[in-house]
This record gives C-alpha cells, sequence and structure tokens, in this order.
C-alpha cells in the first residue's frame, strides 16, 4: 500500500493496517467487539466529549475487510434485525390533520431526543414509517430534534449528522485542501433527514424550523459532543425537492454531487445528483474551518 488509506476520517498508513493485524493474530479468542475496542484504546481515538469511538473502530475494521486487507474473527452471533418502526407501537390510522397558519402552532419546541428514550424512539419511528430514506438508526456524533407544537402534537424531525468526507463544491468554497479538512471536518454537521410529517401542512413550516434548528445546533452539539460546529450541509436530492425551504432559511448553494457514492472507485456506480446547501452557524465559520491548529 503507497499511499495512505483514508477512513472514517482517518490516514492509514501500512504501519497501521500491520499494527491491525498483529493484534488480530495475537488474540484469536477476541471477539470483533473486543478488537474493535482495544484499537479504539491503542489509538486514544476519541470523540469530542473523550468518549471511546469503538463503534468508529469497528466500521474501519469491517471496511477493511471487505477490501481483503484484514481477516477478522468469525461473528459471534448475528444482529438481530429489527426495524425502528417496529420500536414504538403506534396507531396505524392518520391523525387529525394539522393546518392553518404557523402563529396558531407557536411557540414551536425542539426536544432533544436522547439516544434509547420514548422520544427517540418515536423519532426514529416517524423517519422509518415516513421518510423517502427511511431510517435505521443514527451513526456517529449526532443531534437529533423531535418538533412539537404549544399543543404537544407531534410535527417534524431533524437529525443532524458526521459531515461528508469530501465534496468539492463545498470544500472549495471553504477554502479547503485536503489536511485541513481531515483536521477541521468534525466542525461541520450534515443535516441528513427532515421530515414533516405527512398530515401536518403549515405553510412556512420548514423554513421556521430550519432556522430554529440553526440558531441552537452548535450549543446542542457542544453540550452532547464536547464540541461545536460552525457549518451546517445538507444535500436535496435533485428531481425530487427544489430546495426552496433552504434556500427560504438562507442557507446557501454552492454546487451539486457528481451523482457517485463513496463506494464508487470504479466510477461506475449511478446515484442521484444532489445539490448542496450550506449555511454558517458561526460568524467566522471560514476561519475555524481554516485555522492551523487542531
Amino acid at each position: 500500500m503507497e499511499q495512505p488509506l483514508v477512513m472514517q476520517g482517518r490516514q492509514l498508513h501500512k504501519s497501521d493496517l500491520d499494527e491491525i493485524c498483529r493484534l488480530i493474530a495475537g488474540n484469536p479468542a477476541w471477539s470483533r467487539r473486543r478488537i474493535s475496542v482495544e484499537l479504539a484504546e491503542i489509538w486514544n481515538w476519541r470523540s469530542g466529549a473523550g468518549h471511546l469511538k469503538d463503534m468508529a473502530a469497528r466500521s474501519l475494521l469491517l471496511k477493511l475487510e471487505q477490501r481483503g486487507l484484514v481477516v477478522l474473527p468469525p461473528r459471534r452471533r448475528e444482529a438481530p434485525r429489527r426495524r425502528p418502526a417496529d420500536l414504538v407501537s403506534t396507531d396505524e390510522s392518520a391523525p387529525p390533520a394539522i393546518t392553518g397558519p404557523l402563529a396558531d402552532l407557536q411557540p414551536l419546541r425542539l426536544e432533544m431526543a436522547a439516544a434509547k428514550s420514548p422520544d427517540h424512539a418515536l423519532f426514529s419511528c416517524y423517519l422509518a414509517r415516513h421518510h423517502y430514506l427511511g431510517f435505521r438508526g443514527p451513526v456517529g456524533e449526532t443531534v437529533a430534534y423531535l418538533v412539537r407544537d404549544r399543543r404537544g402534537r407531534d410535527l417534524a424531525c431533524l437529525l443532524f449528522g458526521a459531515a461528508a468526507w469530501k465534496t468539492k463544491p463545498r470544500d472549495a468554497w471553504i477554502g479547503w485542501d485536503a489536511a485541513t479538512r481531515a483536521r477541521r471536518l468534525p466542525l461541520v454537521a450534515t443535516n441528513s433527514r427532515f421530515l414533516i410529517l405527512p398530515w401536518v401542512r403549515v405553510p412556512h413550516l420548514a423554513s421556521h424550523l430550519l432556522g430554529l434548528a440553526a440558531r441552537r445546533l452548535s450549543v446542542d452539539w457542544q453540550a452532547r459532543h464536547g464540541h461545536h460546529v460552525c457549518l451546517a450541509e445538507t444535500f436535496v436530492e435533485r428531481g425530487r425537492f427544489k430546495g426552496t425551504c433552504y434556500r427560504a432559511a438562507n442557507w446557501t448553494f454552492v454546487g451539486a454531487t457528481q451523482g457517485r457514492t463513496r463506494q464508487d472507485r470504479a466510477r461506475d456506480i449511478n446515484a442521484p445528483v444532489k445539490d448542496i446547501y450550506l449555511l454558517p452557524l458561526t460568524p467566522d465559520f471560514r476561519e475555524e474551518l481554516n485555522r492551523a491548529d487542531a
């Protein structure tokens, strides 16, 4: 391996692969989970809040195995296949329609849906059932909001997670080179899911919610993950959406994806083209994202 690989936001050199192979070979009785935890410990691979990133290590190991670069021990058991939609028992009939002017619903509440809480189970259920991309659970650093009106009725779901590793229009707009992006990428959050529940039809609600989320996202990210974010991004699938609510909420269109996925090494996988929108969350975001220190 002449050039380092980039996986899970890390550069992997031959010495790193050799270290992983020694760890696996030297502990044949260890499970995949044990290897993931030990690898994260060895690398001191932690989140901004200091939590060990063993799940990121597990994902990295699986990707290396898929490429034939390591051989992991056999799985001890198959993970249960439970859909998020099965986590909550809800009435299959549609709730009464929520219509009328936005003012009649205010003040709105963006409730942070903490992992394993009843709100998060409900949040997951809504996305699994009603979002066109579905939902199989959060991965990595995330902030999830379940939106309710002044009467406590559920209106919408917003999910922010880790940023895309590389996208040319965004990186050019920020002024990033590859090395700076690798250091500063945790300061960017992706709005990966945005769902207005199907029975909610209120003009201007979507752009209003994006504005509310933008004003508190960095503070909530700091509280949950131990570091702030200074830029938000989203990817809007062309042909399906026009991005109207993002434009109305002052997000900036910077370009489009090339219709490939991160697994498309041979450039032969066609994926929907998506428009890229960005929203600064701090006044000095560009300076923060290009700062030399980590």
